[in-house]
């Protein structure tokens, strides 16, 4: 059985998060920790993944308009294009050694998505996979986002599950570069506010069951 410490950070910035990631996975690489699994929210932020950092066609929307809507922008190294980040999404990013048995990035990203498809069930909605793409989807929503670094096998950053987040946020991107498809919340689905304890602990659980 896989030993795998959860922490729930709260709300924290995004650079924060890389910072605790940063150590964290140095930790891990020593052995000086378990693998860990860190449940947080992060303020507005657009993030721009390895394909995209140097370049921003994929932000729709001006600097006067992210400004004005209190959206920062940051580079980051992790896979992926572009997406977005803010209060009332579930971001989850495991700090595992993927050694010596799960040493496999496609089945990595299958396992993180089978992750966000058990939550958003127990949480009361019927999620899955769209061919081609990563993530959790409902038709041709975007339910959950992942976007994963992987360095000696020791993995960094995560996914993004839509709780109760401000999907018009989305508007000022076109998330993860994709155009013909759009996003959605598990508060659009239902209809009404999920808590995000309850989200966590579905997550939680999901986690380890996929992951022991």
């Amino acid at each position: 059985m896989r030993s795998i410490e959860v922490r729930r950070l709260g709300l924290i910035s995004y650079a924060e998060g890389l910072e605790i990631q940063k150590t964290l996975v140095e930790q891990r690489k020593s052995g000086a920790i378990p693998d860990q699994l860190l449940l947080l929210e992060h303020p507005p932020v657009i993030t721009l993944g390895v394909k995209t950092r140097n370049q921003r066609t994929n932000i729709v929307a001006t600097p006067e308009a992210l400004e004005a809507a209190g959206v920062s922008v940051f580079e980051t190294g992790r896979g992926g294009d572009v997406t977005y980040h803010g209060p009332g999404q579930l971001v989850g990013y495991p700090i595992l050694d993927l050694k010596p048995d799960r040493c496999d990035v496609h089945r990595y990203v299958r396992d993180l998505e089978e992750v966000m498809i058990r939550t958003a069930a127990v949480l009361g909605v019927t999620s899955g996979r769209f061919p081609g793409l990563t993530g959790a989807w409902v038709g041709r929503e975007k339910l959950a986002a992942i976007g994963v670094r992987i360095a000696r096998w020791v993995t960094s950053h995560g996914f993004a599950l839509n709780v109760n987040t401000s999907l018009g946020h989305f508007d000022l991107i076109v998330p993860c570069g994709i155009t013909d498809k759009g996003v959605t919340s598990l508060q659009k689905i239902l209809g009404h506010p999920v808590q995000m304890d309850e989200a966590m602990a579905a997550a939680e659980a999901a986690f380890h069951d996929v992951f022991r």
